[in-house]
């Protein structure tokens, strides 16, 4: 089942799209990387090839020298040196005969190689007839090709970087706009129909409380309290709107509330709503547990769970509340949420089960709440078997 929200967006597209850009930014990265170490590789080979050309060089007026000693019956005291480079001679077997590295040499698969901060370059002697001999050269590694590479990695791969992030943007704009757009006009579509609601509800609700006072027939008093129900679930959806639409504008103020007072006073409430689905209430309310929240905000809090629990249970249900010191749990056995949805459902406009009416801003609205005053939200759900939604707060002194 999609996470789908009131005006149809399909959330799940826009989660889609955050993949896309997670998975674009870790491709942006690992290309950086790549360009940066092809580029190291390339500054490395060109300073090798640097130093080569000159070893080379350098080794046309050494190895004549080398000969005549090897003719001259191979003085090691007498093994001749070179004042541009630090030189060795090694044997057929690759040890090492005679010669004054600062830094051994072990690996003769390479012509030249940069080992440990020191450059090597290995000539064969073979081709000048002086028998399977090597003689290797040694220079140590200035490491100024390493800061140039360094420095200019971070130069252009920040440019890169930009210009790939520059594109990542422009892409998420392009593909996020339609959504932005829907969500636009379902946020002024919530205030106008804001504005409309309450006249015609608080009417509504006046004269049903006036015909109460009048003893009317079995029929017309069953028609009524369903005009009651409806009214006061839009009545509780005009109060979420109101508050979703002027949360930021709205005076706070902070007091303590009798949760268990407010919690019998909600539930009666809604006990038109609970009696027309037949739920079974199991209610375990330590008297006058107290917590400093302004109260507004309080019944928002407890309207939406027991909204929720009523909404999404079953005809003869059941649902079980119980309010203890630091702790509200709210549990039905209703149709539950998928496990795929279990961490969005919090999210505004997103509801687990479309067939359900409503706006999807019931548990955002507990959420905001929950966040203003750092209570914790704990919620267990299995599909078909209900859902159980916890708040969980500090106890402080009043």
């Amino acid at each position: 089942m999609s996470a789908t929200n009131a005006s149809g967006i399909n959330f799940a597209k826009y989660r889609t799209l955050r993949g896309f850009l997670a998975l674009y930014g870790v491709m942006s990265i690992l290309i950086l990387a790549l360009m940066a170490t092809l580029y190291y590789e390339s500054m490395k080979a060109q300073m090798l090839s640097s130093h080569r050309l000159a070893m080379q060089l350098q080794s046309e007026s050494y190895v004549p020298r080398l000969k005549i000693w090897l003719e001259s019956g191979h003085d090691l005291p007498l093994f001749p040196t070179d004042l541009a480079y630090k030189t060795a001679l090694y044997g057929y077997d690759k040890d090492l005969l005679v010669g004054n590295l600062v830094q051994k040499h072990h690996d003769f698969s390479e012509n030249i190689a940069l080992h440990n901060g020191y450059i090597h370059l290995i000539i064969a002697l073979s081709p000048y007839g002086l028998g399977e001999y090597y003689l290797v050269f040694e220079t140590r590694d200035d490491e100024l090709w390493q800061h140039q590479a360094l420095i200019n990695s971070l130069i252009f791969g920040s440019l890169l970087f930009l210009i790939l992030g520059v594109i990542g943007f422009s892409l998420s704009r392009m593909f996020l706009r339609p959504m932005n757009e829907a969500i636009a006009l379902l946020d002024d579509f919530i205030k106008d129909t804001t504005h409309e609601l309450n006249t015609p509800v608080s009417a509504i609700l006046t004269n049903i409380e006036t015909l109460h006072e009048y003893e009317l027939p079995p029929l017309v008093e069953k028609k009524l309290k369903r005009i009651e129900i409806a009214s006061r679930t839009i009545s509780t959806l005009y109060d979420d709107l109101t508050y979703l639409v002027l949360n930021h504008d709205l005076a706070v103020h902070n007091s303590p509330i009798n949760l268990t007072h407010l919690l019998q006073e909600r539930l009666e409430y809604f006990r038109h709503r609970i009696e027309q689905k037949k739920i079974v209430l199991e209610l375990t309310l330590e008297p006058d547990i107290t917590f400093i929240i302004d109260k507004t905000k309080a019944t928002r809090l407890v309207d939406n769970l027991l909204s929720n629990a009523i909404k999404y249970n079953t005809m003869e249900g059941k649902i079980r509340i119980s309010l203890f010191e630091g702790s509200l749990c709210i549990e039905d056995n209703g149709i539950g949420i998928p496990s795929d949805m279990i961490d969005r459902v919090f999210e505004r406009y997103t509801r687990a089960d479309k067939s359900v009416g409503g706006f999807g801003i019931g548990l955002n609205i507990v959420a905001m709440i929950a966040r203003e005053y750092d209570l914790k939200i704990a919620i267990e759900s299995e599909e078909k078997k209900g859902t159980k939604i916890c708040v969980n707060w500090e106890l402080k002194p009043l």
